[in-house]
């Protein structure tokens, strides 16, 4: 987790991810940070926390988002630090101080700091995502379209709060184009890898990702998302 402060955060953190600080006073939002390209970058949390804002990122992905947001600086009043602070989640009865997750509320509530809670296994999490149709290691970087990924539906992505990195071609994806590519929930007869390619009689058609108990996330071409999939030794449908 990392922690921004400084009298510019609000005005360099507005500039830079897809949803609207502004909104943090109403409660924690969940955004991202695009290339220039529009292409998917670093996903994370954000919530006020006193003089300051705490990005919620991946332990593994936040040496390399402080150093992309420290790119972006320049002369900016803004300190980026690493926050050590324990991040729990769960469902059901939140505790006090807790936020729900603003993806979805089958996903429960977050919570920073020492807590008595008693966590629950990852897997749990695991079939909710993919129930649910949310991305975290589906999101690939430079890769990765936000639209494709559902950010609109998670919200994650605001479309009038001006511009932000990457922000011409996401309001572009979605006020002048169609989406042929996304990701969608199919069933998975058989085994496949995380990352499969996905064919329809012999042609690509996207890829295979998570897999919890015979139901998975594929990214997939519309076209050619038909009624059985192949990948690896696996049969896919759309769920």
């Amino acid at each position: 987790m990392l922690r921004i402060s400084g009298s510019d955060r609000q005005s360099f953190l507005q500039g830079l991810v897809t949803n609207d600080i502004m909104k943090l006073s109403d409660g924690p939002i969940y955004a991202a940070l695009l290339s220039a390209q529009g292409k998917y970058m670093f996903d994370f949390f954000l919530a006020e926390d006193g003089d300051g804002v705490l990005l919620d990122v991946a332990a593994a992905r936040a040496p390399a988002l402080a150093q992309r947001l420290t790119m972006y600086r320049l002369r900016a009043d803004v300190q980026i630090e690493a926050d050590e602070r324990p991040v729990w989640r769960g469902v059901g009865d939140a505790p006090e101080g807790a936020f729900a997750d603003p993806r979805h509320e089958a996903m429960g509530w977050r919570l920073y700091g020492e807590a008595a809670v008693e966590p629950l296994p990852d897997g749990h999490f695991e079939a909710l995502r993919v129930e649910h149709i949310i991305p975290e290691p589906e999101l690939v970087e430079n890769e990765t379209y936000i639209l494709e990924a559902g950010f609109e539906r998670l919200n994650g992505v605001d479309f009038r709060k001006g511009c932000y990195v990457g922000q011409e071609i996401t309001a572009r994806m979605k006020h002048k184009t169609e989406l042929k590519k996304g990701l969608r929930r199919v069933t998975v007869q058989g085994e496949a890898p995380f990352g499969s390619p996905i064919t329809v009689d012999g042609k690509p058609a996207g890829t295979l990702f998570t897999v919890v108990n015979g139901t998975g996330l594929a990214h997939l071409r519309f076209d050619r998302a038909q009624s059985e999939m192949q990948a690896g030794e696996a049969r896919l449908t759309l769920a």
